[in-house]
């Protein structure tokens, strides 16, 4: 298909497949980096902007404004170009400065929260409520809220129809991020109406209270929900068979591992959801074939994650992870 818009990208993002040594299982990526925005995001944001302008919420010209971390604003900034938006992205200081940069030259204005913030600590409760007011007080605009919008997990249909056509063979479990909920319900259900037995694991970051554990500020970035915050209206619990928690040393030493041993820049949350659907593998709990997706590249963390110092400096380096995962997947190569 020849595309005239670039929102047209969207979508048709490749498989990788990763052999698990001494299982009948086999680890398979879907590469959502590879999408126009950089992260499988921009399905969603889509979604609710198409829905938006549908029942009129959002009129042509009009203001989509956002709290995001990065990526469902560069998804929405996207958006906004191809319907002729304008697009105000409320952040916090806990942004990757390099998503900051991308809404900025996709033609986004960005307003920064105010306040005393740990640097590990996800403003988040602070960027909704001034996303709300922004969106109620500027004419013909659309606070977007992507927690609660029915049209977030809608947006993921897509993926679901792709993923069916790419391994024909089935689906046997997903293990996916979870934060707002959007794409872990919209995945996950539309994976169980095709085969009710394929096991569903949401992780999110130690210190996110979605699985009602006690709260303490992460840094890893665009997952989970921070403590002081409530959890988004499109997470459907029924759909998940259980939900776990991984650190940030192991979500960000396993995107590290994945750079140097595969070659392929994962962002850290995609680190956590490989982490853990390895752990799951090798203790016996998946089998088959086991979905996880790159959610972002780790191009957008390169002054974070995959920079010595900075993990240094806040005691994320733990060599025992890299021999952890060497045990797990004894250097086997990747099949393309």
């Amino acid at each position: 298909m020849l595309c005239t818009t670039t929102t047209q990208l969207i979508g048709q993002t490749p498989v990788m497949s990763i052999a698990v040594p001494d299982r009948d299982t086999t680890l398979v990526l879907k590469i959502e980096k590879n999408n126009p925005g950089g992260s499988m995001k921009d399905r969603m944001a889509r979604s609710m902007v198409l829905a938006a302008l549908e029942d009129g919420r959002l009129s042509p010209g009009g203001t989509i404004v956002e709290s995001s971390s990065g990526n469902t604003g560069i998804g929405l900034a996207l958006s906004a170009l191809e319907f002729g938006l304008r697009f105000i992205a409320v952040v916090d200081h806990h942004a990757a400065p390099d998503k900051i940069r991308m809404m900025r030259a996709l033609g986004a204005e960005i307003r920064y929260v105010e306040g005393d913030f740990r640097e590990d600590e996800v403003a988040v409760v602070e960027r909704q409520r001034l996303a709300a007011q922004l969106g109620a007080q500027l004419p013909g605009a659309l606070f977007m809220n992507q927690s609660d919008n029915p049209a977030n997990p809608e947006g993921y249909a897509g993926f679901v129809d792709e993923l069916m056509a790419q391994l024909p063979n089935g689906i046997d479990a997903f293990v996916g991020c979870v934060g707002t909920g959007g794409s872990m319900t919209g995945i996950a259900q539309r994976l169980k109406r095709h085969n009710p037995a394929v096991r569903t694991i949401a992780v999110e970051p130690a210190g996110s209270i979605v699985f009602g554990k006690p709260g303490h500020p992460y840094y890893q970035s665009g997952t989970g929900t921070p403590a002081g915050d409530k959890v988004g209206k499109v997470l459907d619990y029924g759909c998940i068979d259980e939900g776990v928690q991984v650190t940030d040393t192991q979500a960000f030493e396993t995107a590290r591992y994945i750079a140097r041993r595969k070659g392929l820049l994962v962002g850290g949350s995609s680190g956590g959801t490989i982490y853990k659907a390895l752990e799951f593998i090798a203790a016996g709990k998946l089998f088959g074939t086991v979905v996880t997706p790159v959610a972002d590249g780790g191009e957008k963390y390169l002054g974070s994650v995959f920079d010595g110092d900075w993990m240094a400096k806040r005691g994320l380096l733990d060599p025992a992870i890299t021999a952890q995962l060497d045990a797990w997947l004894a250097a086997k190569a990747c099949a393309a």
